[in-house]
C-alpha cells in the first residue's frame, strides 16, 4: 500500500480508503451481513488500508456500528471518518448527532468528522449560524471528541473554492472521476492551501466498472480494465490524497488494494493524454446535450437532461450497461434518479422552444428510449 501525508493534519494515510456505504447486505436489504462485512473490513486493514469512511445513514443505518466492531482490535492504528447531516443551524442537534455516532462506533473520538453533503446555502445559513454546527464542532474538538474538522460537498466548483478559502476545515471529500472533472482545479487549490483531499466516486458510482471499448482505448499498456484506470486516474491527480472505494467483497478489496499499492502510477504525461481524450469525448457529448436544463420543467415530468446524459454514456463513452441500468430507474420513485422516462413524453414541444441549442428533443427522446429502454 502507498501512503501520503494528509494535508497539514499530521496523519499519514493510505491512498485507498474504505468507503463503508456498500457493505454486504441480507437478501431483503434490511441488515448488514455482519460476519462477512467485518471480514472484508479487516482484510482491508491487513492489506494496508488505514482510512475507513462511514456515515449515519449508510447500510440502513448499520454501517457505523459494524465499522466500529470491525476496527475495535486496531482502533489506534486507523483513522475513522464519519459525518453529520446538517439540516439546520442548531448546535445542540449537531452535538446530539455527534454523540450518537460516537456511541455507534463505540470509540472515544472521531478522527475526521464531516459536515455532510454541504452546499453554499447550508454553509452560510446553517453551519455559520451563531452557536450553530461550526461553533459546536469547535467545542467538541477542544474536548477531544473530534480530531479534525472536515466537509463533504455537492455544489458548484466556485462554491467549493469559497468554502476552502474560508479556512474552517482541515480536509474535504468531493466528487471526481473520469466522467466528472468539474472539481479538478478546486482539488489542487485545496491541496495547495494544506487541506487533505479525499475523492468519493472514483469509479463514477459504478458507471466506469463495466466494459467500454471507448474507455479501453484510453488505457496505457499494462492496465487491467476500466475500474483500474478510473482509480489510477484519480490517484494520479497531484492534489488527491485518498480515493474512497465502496467495497462489498473480498475480491474488490484485493483488486483495489493492488491498484493503490502500485508504485508505477500514471505519469503526468499519461494523465495529460487521457485528459485530452476525455476533453474530446466531452465535446462530442455536449453536441448531443450540454445539460443546461433549460428544457425543464417538463409538464409530464420527463427528466430530459438525465435521459440525454444516459444517452451520452451509451453513445459517446460506450458505457452501455450503466446507461441502461440508470434509464431503467426513471419512473420507479428512486430518489437519486427522479422523473419519468421518454415514454411519458406527450410531444407538446415546450422543451424544444426553450432549448438554446435548438435540439430536436422529441425525436431524440424516442431515439434514447429505443437504445436504452427496449
Amino acid at each position: 500500500m502507498q501512503y501520503r501525508e494528509f494535508g497539514r493534519t499530521g496523519a499519514r494515510v493510505s491512498r485507498l480508503g474504505f468507503g463503508a456505504m456498500r457493505l454486504p447486505m441480507t437478501p431483503d436489504g434490511q441488515h448488514v451481513q455482519e460476519e462477512e462485512a467485518i471480514a472484508i473490513l479487516r482484510r482491508a486493514f491487513e492489506l494496508g488500508v488505514n482510512y475507513f469512511d462511514t456515515a449515519p445513514g449508510y447500510c440502513n443505518r448499520e454501517s457505523e456500528a459494524v465499522v466500529g466492531r470491525a476496527i475495535k482490535p486496531f482502533r489506534d492504528r486507523v483513522y475513522v471518518s464519519t459525518k453529520n447531516p446538517i439540516s439546520n443551524g442548531d448546535g445542540a442537534a449537531f452535538r446530539a448527532r455527534l454523540e450518537e455516532s460516537l456511541s455507534k462506533l463505540d470509540c472515544g473520538w472521531i478522527d475526521f468528522y464531516h459536515m455532510w453533503g454541504i452546499n453554499w446555502q447550508s454553509y452560510t445559513e446553517y453551519i455559520l449560524a451563531p452557536n450553530g454546527p461550526l461553533a459546536e464542532a469547535r467545542r467538541a474538538k477542544e474536548e477531544g471528541l473530534i480530531r479534525h474538522l472536515s466537509f463533504s460537498f455537492h455544489d458548484t466548483p466556485e462554491a467549493l473554492v469559497r468554502i476552502i478559502d474560508a479556512g474552517h476545515f482541515e480536509t474535504m471529500t468531493v466528487q471526481y472521476n473520469l466522467l466528472d472533472r468539474a472539481n479538478e482545479q478546486a482539488i489542487q487549490h485545496a491541496h495547495d492551501l494544506g487541506l487533505g483531499v479525499v475523492i468519493m466516486g472514483p469509479v463514477g458510482g459504478g458507471r466506469l466498472a463495466g466494459y467500454s471499448e471507448t474507455i479501453r482505448r484510453l488505457l496505457p499498456q499494462g492496465f487491467g480494465g476500466n475500474a483500474e484506470l478510473a482509480l489510477r486516474f484519480v490517484l494520479a491527480h497531484p492534489g488527491v490524497d485518498i480515493a474512497l472505494s465502496g467495497m462489498s467483497s473480498l475480491q474488490m478489496v484485493e483488486e483495489n488494494a493492488a491498484t493503490a499499492g502500485r508504485r508505477d502510477q500514471l505519469s503526468a504525461e499519461e494523465r495529460q493524454e487521457i485528459s485530452k481524450a476525455l476533453d474530446e469525448l466531452r465535446r462530442l457529448a455536449d453536441l448531443y446535450c450540454t445539460g443546461c436544463k433549460y428544457c425543464l420543467p417538463c409538464p409530464n415530468d420527463v427528466n430530459i437532461p438525465a435521459i440525454f446524459e444516459f444517452m451520452n454514456y451509451y453513445r459517446v463513452y460506450g458505457l452501455r450497461e450503466a446507461a441502461r441500468e440508470r434509464y431503467a430507474k426513471l419512473g420507479t420513485g428512486d430518489p437519486n434518479i427522479k422523473g419519468e422516462n421518454a415514454t411519458a413524453c406527450q410531444e407538446c414541444g415546450e422543451c424544444e422552444q426553450k432549448c438554446p441549442q435548438h435540439l430536436s428533443i422529441i425525436a431524440q427522446l424516442k431515439e434514447a428510449h429505443k437504445a436504452l429502454g427496449e
